[in-house]
This record gives C-alpha cells, structure tokens and sequence, in this order.
C-alpha cells in the first residue's frame, strides 16, 4: 500500500452498469480519483461512514503501473500487476453533489473506500481481456465481470490518463465495475475470487463494522 502513489477510477465502463442506475454510457472515459487515504486492505474490519446516508460497493479489477506511462510503450510493460478492488460509494452523497454538478470526492474519497487485495502477475494484455472477477456478499454471488464487456479496453484507459494526467511507477486504476451494485450494511462479509489464465486467486474476507 505504501508504495501506490495516484488513484485513478474509471466510472461506468460497463454498459450494464450504467444502465441499472439510470446513467447515459459516456462517449470517452470518464475519469475521477480518490486520496491514498482511501486504501484499505481486503481484509480484516473495515468501519464505513453509514451516518452519511446509503453506502455501496463496486467490485473492479485494479491494474498496477510499473513503469512511467509513453505512448509508444506496450501495455505489458507497463503493468506489473493486478488486484481485485472495491470502489465504496456514499450514494446518497454522491446523488447530490451530481444534481449540483460538483466533483464526486466526497462521495468516493472518504478512509475505506478503496478496498484492495494483494497485487498479482499481470497477464498480458489480451489475456486480461479474459480474466473472470467474482464479488460474494454473505457467500452470495453479487457481482461477476470480464474486462473484455468494458466499454473503454484497458490499453484506452491508460493511453487517456496517461497522456492528459499523467501515469506513472506505483499508480493504479480501477478499471470500472459490471452491473449488480448494491447496498452495503452493518456485519456484511465480502470474498473476492479472480481467476486468470487457469489460476485462482482468493481473497477476504473483509467484514463491515
């Protein structure tokens, strides 16, 4: 954790997504960040800010820079790893500051609301295309993507951030998250499984305090 640098996120790259809240699927990226104080680990306790109103999860797959972002560099390159992440939403905050027009920080940037598993091997650009990500809420399946159903495939979102941002060694991406998001309360347990190229990865379990 103490190495990541910038977060950047990536709001409704799936088109399912989107359409189950009601939002237009954007014509380019649509790009926000969150603090480094929003890290925390896929496991263990985890209080969230319930006094603030409703509060959802949005369970992505993360990508790790390992090197400094150039055009003409492939994306094997530059991507040392890749996590499995949850983007926690204050929703009720969020519905507001976007019938104001104002940023989404404060519903996306607040301590916890950047859950991460440990990072493992990148593999490939095309294969990542073809890995499976599986969020369970109380051994209930929730959530389940490939990033080959992104509206904006991995090698766009870098090109974007990269050449208008900035991207560099230790920043990360959370690559947007598939339908199925919902509410999160008091005493919910979440697992997370990835499964890439033939091998499994497990991760959790992360209890809401």
């Amino acid at each position: 954790m103490e190495e990541i640098r910038n977060i950047y996120c990536v709001g409704r790259n799936y088109r399912k997504h989107a359409e189950e809240l009601g939002n237009q699927v954007p014509s380019e990226p649509l790009i926000f960040m969150k603090p480094t104080h929003a890290l925390h680990k896929a496991e263990g306790g985890l209080p969230l800010p319930f006094e603030q109103g409703a509060i959802h999860f949005e369970g992505e797959l993360v990508v790790k820079m390992r090197e400094d972002y150039h055009p003409d560099k492939p994306l094997d390159s530059m991507i040392g790893g890749m996590a499995f992440g949850i983007d926690f939403t204050a929703r009720d905050v969020q519905s507001k500051l976007k019938e104001k027009g104002h940023p989404w920080t404060m519903a996306k940037g607040f301590p916890g609301s950047a859950v991460l598993s440990r990072f493992v091997p990148f593999p490939g650009e095309e294969a990542f295309r073809k890995v499976t990500f599986t969020l369970y809420k109380k051994e209930e399946l929730v959530q389940k993507g490939q990033p080959e159903r992104m509206i904006f495939p991995l090698r766009e979102l870098v090109d974007v951030i990269g050449s208008r941002l900035g991207l560099s060694r230790g920043d990360i991406i959370f690559t947007g998250t598939p339908e199925g998001v919902g509410p999160v309360g008091h005493g919910d347990v979440f697992t997370f499984e990835m499964e890439s190229g033939g091998q499994s990865y497990s991760f959790g379990p992360l209890h809401i305090q």
